[in-house]
């Protein structure tokens, strides 16, 4: 697997650059992470981002869109808000999850 560093810190990677070790990640390499493509986190962020790594560690693979909506109880509309342009994407990525399966 490939190494990248994020927020000074040497983390695995797959080929698209999603981390591989949700272990790894911290606050800071998802502040770093979420800067990189150019998303500052407000507390809402930050709310659907600590869902995604709880419900990652519970269910063993990266929530959907629509899992978060559902049982995350943040609406779909405001998830593209928060993370414009595929959302479920971006939400994995600041996570330190996987790119999750589904689109929805």
């Amino acid at each position: 697997m490939p190494v990248a560093t994020f927020a000074g810190t040497d983390v695995t990677v797959d080929t698209e650059g999603f981390m591989t070790d949700h272990k790894e990640w911290s606050e800071d390499i998802g502040t770093f992470l979420a800067g990189q493509i150019g998303i500052e986190l407000t507390d809402r962020h930050w709310e659907v981002i600590r869902f995604m790594r709880e419900d990652y560690a519970e269910q063993g693979t990266s929530p959907t869109l629509r899992r978060v909506s559902a049982v995350g109880g943040v609406p779909t509309k405001e998830l593209f808000t928060l993370f414009p342009k595929k959302p479920a994407k971006k939400m994995a990525y600041i996570a330190g999850v996987p790119k999750p399966q589904g689109c929805v």
